[in-house]
């Protein structure tokens, strides 16, 4: 969690600034090749941890930027291509991806959310993963120039949430897991019964993973109930924004700043609030539905990561 100081430093104002600029400049990419996915919306959170923490873990490693979200992206690829979206094909998916972060010894757990999108999308083109390529490279090279525009700070504090150095993602305790896996089970079916497969929005499941995986260092894994309180809101303000402004790069650039204002409102570091913000933008069918569905499968999160953590206190006073 950021305290105000922090939040005033004047790095991170311009990190801000370098985010919106950047998403901004990627939109416009978008818009005129004609290509929607190349605002992949996971570029939201990445490149505002990037700009606002030069020397944090995912700008010192900018090969794991690109490298991680296209094999995922692959995978996620063929995934799509030989199953129907439900809870099996999600399954598999998000399993593979953070097979792949372990392996890799990635630090970029956003990559599972490259995973899931075009199996939400229902997205059958080889060229998915490549495409990811281009917004990502593009990032990792900011990242290596700013990084070396910036000083390396006197004093480094703690990885808040949604930037989990590759070190610590061997935790010993795997308890979470079957909460983790009944809860995307749960939400793809139930989205599936509802028509509304973004009740398990992509960036849900990265949310998920590091609430479970790294319950004592995710920033928003320790204020839960707020999880939802913020994808509702950033859900409906982007919803409007596309609505009134289209896809284009003003509405992308103030959604990322509407991401960035909650973030501040609730003095909490929740960086996927930024691409919840930007998923509106690459959907083929956007309608009023869209903030529901991001509501309700943010409240069967925080219901299966309450239960969890409820039967992991009561478990432990056992022994």
């Amino acid at each position: 969690m950021r305290t105000a100081a922090q939040n005033a430093d004047p790095v991170m104002i311009v990190g801000d600034a370098l985010a919106v600029s950047f998403i901004a400049a990627i939109s416009t990419l978008a818009q005129v090749s004609g290509i929607a996915l190349l605002l992949f919306p996971e570029l939201g959170a990445l490149s505002y941890d990037v700009f606002r923490r030069p020397h944090g873990a995912w700008a010192k490693a900018p090969v794991m930027l690109v490298a991680t979200p296209f094999l995922t992206g692959f995978v996620g690829t063929l995934t799509v291509r030989n199953l129907a979206y439900g809870p099996l094909s999600v399954l598999i998916t998000v399993m593979s991806a953070m097979v792949i972060i372990r392996v890799l010894r990635s630090p970029v757990a956003p990559a599972i959310s490259a995973g899931l999108l075009p199996l939400t999308l229902g997205e059958t083109g080889w060229w998915y993963a490549p495409l990811l390529l281009v917004g990502s490279g593009l990032l990792a090279l900011s990242s290596v120039i700013w990084r070396r525009l910036r000083p390396l700070p006197a004093e480094a504090g703690p990885p808040d949430g949604h930037e989990i150095p590759p070190e610590t993602l061997a935790e010993k305790d795997f308890t979470w897991l079957p909460f983790f896996a009944v809860f995307l089970a749960a939400g793809a079916y139930i989205g599936t019964e509802m028509g509304m497969r973004f009740l398990l929005c992509p960036p849900l499941a990265v949310v998920a993973f590091e609430m479970f995986a790294h319950r004592k260092k995710c920033a928003w894994a320790m204020r839960p109930l707020l999880v939802p309180v913020i994808c509702c809101l950033s859900a409906t303000a982007a919803f409007l924004l596309v609505a009134w402004l289209g896809v284009g790069p003003l509405a992308a650039a103030l959604s990322v700043t509407c991401g960035v204002v909650l973030m501040r409102v609730f003095k909490l570091h929740f960086p996927p609030a930024i691409t919840v913000g930007l998923l509106p933008f690459v959907m083929p069918h956007l309608d009023g539905r869209y903030p529901a569905a991001v509501t309700l499968g943010a409240v069967l999160l925080c219901l299966a990561f309450l239960l969890w953590r409820k039967t992991s206190a009561w478990s432990l006073a056992r022994h």
